[in-house]
């Protein structure tokens, strides 16, 4: 996994599929789990499992947009889709074909394995009052939020979980966007920053994933087949209701307990950084929908345009569950909160 062996939530949520699939399949599956650098560094999980030295894998899609440049799509995109929307696009708005369809050319074969709802923009040690505070500032962000980061003007620092702390601790990154309530306090981020700033643009609903090699797949009989399918299913839907749980909880603790400045992104800065991510987001499609053209008329004259197909599914679904979540979501929880 992707994740440090014990972390909570993400990190057992393996752990949590295992013990399901083994019970499930009244032991004749059963499954051994690495955390991060137990078997391969966090980052090498995509090639370890797509190689065949790990049968299965568990992380976050957008950990592989340097190899897979619309892999994002399938984790989160900033200012995106929550997670009862993205499952909604995924089982049935088209997207799950097409994530099948991306990573067979590299012998994948991936399924929903959780989602933590939405994040905190994350931990600084200074106040965040304009787009021109994000200049030469270091952070901790992954995904296409890192490269938001950078147009913005500072600068997106990748690593593992686990290294985050020590990192913000010794001022090799002055910010760091973690999670939530939930993992931050147990990382205890709240020690080394002082301000903790919401809503979590870069990651409305990020979906995680379970990656499965395909010829190990399909050495399985269709029943394991559907226990393995199931038992992911199952732990996509009980991590959301978790982190739902637990980041509430959290949350009063970081505030009333450890003084935790609890800050609202300025409506400037979002309006900036939305801006930035949808240019963004536009480009890397143009780029992979040009790179994959090329690519078919060098091989047989076809265009495949999957990158193309991806985005415009997405872009369709999305706009028509904005348009209805505005009566629907919105409109029920901008009543419930007039008092």
């Amino acid at each position: 996994t992707t994740w440090p062996k014990n972390l909570p939530g993400m990190g057992l949520a393996p752990e949590t599929m295992a013990k399901k699939i083994k019970a499930m399949s009244n032991g004749r599956l059963d499954i051994k789990v690495y955390g991060a650098g137990e078997l391969v560094p966090a980052k090498e999980v995509f090639d370890a499992v797509s190689g065949g030295s790990a049968q299965m894998g568990h992380g976050a899609a957008y950990y592989w947009k340097g190899k897979v440049p619309m892999a994002p799509f399938f984790t989160t995109l900033p200012f995106g889709l929550t997670a009862q929307e993205r499952n909604g696009w995924l089982f049935y708005g088209g997207g799950m074909p097409l994530w099948k369809e991306l990573y067979a050319k590299y012998d994948l074969v991936p399924i929903a394995g959780g989602n933590t709802g939405v994040q905190m923009a994350g931990w600084f040690n200074k106040e965040i009052n304009s787009l021109e505070d994000f200049k030469g500032m270091k952070m901790r962000i992954p995904g296409l939020g890192g490269e938001v980061f950078n147009r913005a003007g500072g600068t997106a620092v990748s690593m593992a979980v686990e290294d985050v702390f020590t990192s913000m601790q010794t001022g090799v990154i002055d910010a760091a966007e973690l999670v939530g309530p939930y993992n931050d306090r147990a990382q205890g981020l709240h020690e080394v920053a002082k301000y903790y700033y919401y809503p979590g643009w870069q990651e409305p609903g990020p979906n995680l994933e379970l990656i499965i090699n395909k010829e190990a797949w399909e050495e399985l009989p269709l029943d394991l087949r559907a226990i393995v399918e199931n038992a992911s299913l199952a732990v996509n839907a009980d991590l959301l209701s978790e982190y739902t749980e637990r980041n509430n909880a959290a949350l009063r603790e970081l505030v009333d307990e450890y003084g935790v400045e609890l800050r609202q992104l300025p409506a400037e800065v979002l309006s900036g950084i939305r801006e930035i991510s949808y240019a963004l987001t536009e480009e890397i499609v143009e780029k992979q929908v040009a790179a994959e053209a090329a690519r078919a008329l060098e091989l047989d004259g076809r265009d495949e345009e999957l990158a193309k197909r991806i985005y415009n599914s997405y872009r369709t679904y999305r706009e028509g569950v904005l348009s209805y979540h505005e009566i629907s979501e919105r409109a029920f929880i901008n009543a419930r909160s007039v008092k």
